[in-house]
Order: C-alpha cells, then sequence, then structure tokens
C-alpha cells in the first residue's frame, strides 16, 4: 500500500482544520495516510484545536511554531523536513480533498515511475456555501511529457493548478527542493514548472480531486493593482525556472522570449481593457505599459499596444460608448468569454 505525507500548514484557519483533516483520513481508503498540522503562531486556538485533532487519531503530528515564520518556510518544513512517505501533498486548512484524491492520484504514480507529480481538476466554492457536488469516479489518466507539459506553461503565461489537487513524489520533492522565499504569491507555478522539468506530468481524468475555497483571505488578488503584482511575479517565477533549470532546458531562449510576449501582451490587454470598461481612474494603466516594456522591449509592435493607441486617442469618456464600434472591443469580450468556458473544462 502507498503511503501519502500530507502537510496541513494553518495560520488562523483552526475553524477549518477538522473538515480539512477529516478529508484526508476518513475519505482516502486505499493508502497508508500521515498528517502533519503546522500551526505558524496562530493567534487564535487553532493551536489547541490542533492537539485536540491529534489526541484523537496518532496518524496526526502538530507543530506550533513559537513565532509566526511565513507561509513559505512553514510548507518547506513540513514537504523537506518531515515527509517520508512514497508521495507528499500540500494542503491548505481551508481546502480539503474530494473522497479518493490520493488514491487515485498514488495509483497514477505507481503506475508511472517517470511522472514525478499528478494533479487533476479542482473544484472551487464560495466560503460560507455549500460543497458542490464532485465526481469521484476516474475516467483513467495520462501522463504529459514534462518538457512538454512546461511548454504549455511558457507559452500560456500562467498555470493551470489550484494547489491542493497535486499529489508529489516525494523523492523528487526532495531533490529539486522546496517552495522560494522570493517567490511569496508566485511559489506554486514556479513548483509545479521545476517539477516537470525534471519528471513527467501526471493527470487524472474523470474524477475532480479538491476543493478549493474562494474567500477574501485567499492570496490570490482580484483588485486592479494586485493583478498586476501578480503578472511580476509571475515574471519572476518563470526566469526563476530558467535560471535554476537552465541545463535541463534546452530551449531556453525560445521559452523565455514565449513567456516575455505573452505577458506582456497581458498587461496590455488590461490596460486597453481598462478604455473599454470605463476604469481608467481604477486600472494603472502607465504601470501596465511599463510592465509590458520591462518584459519585451518590443512591445509597441504587439496589437494589444496598437489597440491601446486607437483607444487613447478616442479617450476615456467617449471609449465606454463606442465599444460595438471597435472591432477589438467586440473580438476581446468574445476572447473573455471563451476564455472562461475553457477555464472551467481545463486540465493541462
Amino acid at each position: 500500500m502507498s503511503t501519502v505525507s500530507v502537510v496541513i500548514p494553518c495560520y488562523k484557519y483552526g475553524h477549518f482544520l477538522a473538515d480539512c483533516v477529516s478529508s484526508v483520513l476518513d475519505e482516502q481508503d486505499g493508502v497508508d495516510v500521515r498528517v502533519l498540522i503546522i500551526d505558524d503562531a496562530s493567534p487564535d486556538d487553532s493551536a489547541e484545536t490542533a492537539h485536540k485533532l491529534a489526541a484523537a487519531d496518532p496518524r496526526i503530528e502538530v507543530r506550533v511554531h513559537a513565532t509566526n515564520k511565513g507561509h513559505i518556510a512553514t510548507y518547506n518544513e513540513g514537504l523537506l523536513e518531515w515527509a517520508d512517505g512514497d508521495y507528499v501533498a500540500l494542503l491548505s486548512a481551508d481546502d480539503r480533498l474530494v473522497p479518493g484524491a490520493l488514491v487515485r492520484a498514488a495509483a497514477l504514480l505507481d503506475a508511472h515511475p517517470e511522472a514525478g507529480f499528478a494533479y487533476g481538476r479542482p473544484l472551487r466554492f464560495q466560503h460560507g456555501g455549500p460543497l458542490p457536488a464532485a465526481r469521484t469516479r476516474g475516467t483513467g489518466s495520462v501522463v504529459y511529457p514534462g518538457q512538454w507539459w512546461l511548454e504549455r506553461r511558457f507559452s500560456e503565461g500562467t498555470g493551470c493548478i489550484t494547489s491542493p489537487e497535486v499529489v508529489v513524489r516525494t523523492s523528487l520533492q526532495r531533490k529539486v527542493g522546496g517552495y522560494d522565499p522570493a517567490l511569496p504569491h508566485a511559489g506554486d507555478i514556479e513548483m509545479w514548472m521545476r517539477l516537470a522539468a525534471h519528471a513527467d506530468v501526471g493527470y487524472v481524468r474523470g474524477a475532480d480531486q479538491a476543493f478549493y475555497r474562494v474567500h477574501g483571505k485567499n492570496m490570490s488578488t482580484t483588485d486592479f493593482g494586485g493583478q498586476l503584482d501578480d503578472l511580476r511575479q509571475r515574471l519572476v517565477a518563470f526566469d526563476s525556472v530558467l535560471a535554476k533549470c537552465a541545463d535541463r532546458l534546452p530551449q531556453a531562449d525560445l521559452l523565455a522570449e514565449k513567456v516575455h510576449t505573452r505577458l506582456a501582451r497581458f498587461a496590455l490587454r488590461r490596460a486597453y481593457r481598462a478604455y473599454d470598461r470605463g476604469r481608467t481612474g481604477v486600472v494603472p494603466v502607465d504601470d501596465c505599459v511599463a510592465f509590458a516594456e520591462e518584459c519585451l522591449p518590443e512591445y509597441a509592435a504587439l496589437p494589444e499596444y496598437r489597440a491601446l493607441r486607437l483607444r487613447r486617442r478616442i479617450g476615456p469618456k467617449a471609449m465606454p460608448y463606442l465599444q460595438p464600434l471597435v472591432w477589438s472591443a467586440v473580438a476581446e469580450r468574445g476572447r473573455e468569454w471563451l476564455w472562461w468556458e475553457s477555464w472551467k473544462r481545463r486540465g493541462i
């Protein structure tokens, strides 16, 4: 029977712990699971809750930090110092696994030693709302060549993984090292790419693998300034992978060109869509353009920059009313709809 070490970092999420731990220990028949809860000096009763759970189940261990070390150090403590199972999973205390998720992931990794990690579809749910119905019967799996999967990430300039749906081969995790403290908001995507540079990537088909809770305390950002910060973090993450894994990326220059162009286009698109939506007073348009230039000195040749110049000539007051007459605005609305539909179905 495969063994899985599950690391659950916790900071002020004690009220979620029982449900999170139950999803790991009570709903994963078929694997041998151990859990480490690491409380990062929470000011509430999180540590007390963790100790109560551990007292009731010998499979649970608890560590409590005397001072707050931050999420990256907490992750690495569990992944690199404690985990000793065949596989390891990192699960935030406010998320939970779908029944059988660890079994499906472990079966994939058992059958494919060339795969370094396995993931599947996450289900997002709104905090305070009910869990969505999850699919628990898989329809098989697929293993993508790591280099191919990595090239997809560079081509798209974004990740396709939330985080709780991932199970990693512990030996590979130790080989590539822990999360990078320089990437507090993009450490996940950098980690998955670093793993893919060393091994192939498994995907569980048909079944959902984890529930990801959406609430105001998630580290992901939705405000426009935060979105630009996200792009900056992504740029650093991709460049970090290029630097750390250069000897494993024979087309590193091409990958760098692809992702820098993609991120520049993202920034310019946000800039010109601010005119379409009458949001130029909120969206840092000039900062978006400056970021595009940082990514790609030839940014002015991109179609997104031409679209921005057109909108600047029209002006921020008139542009929201003239959207139906500007082809790029109409096309962008269609593109956003298609992106949203594909995102809901995407697996890679």
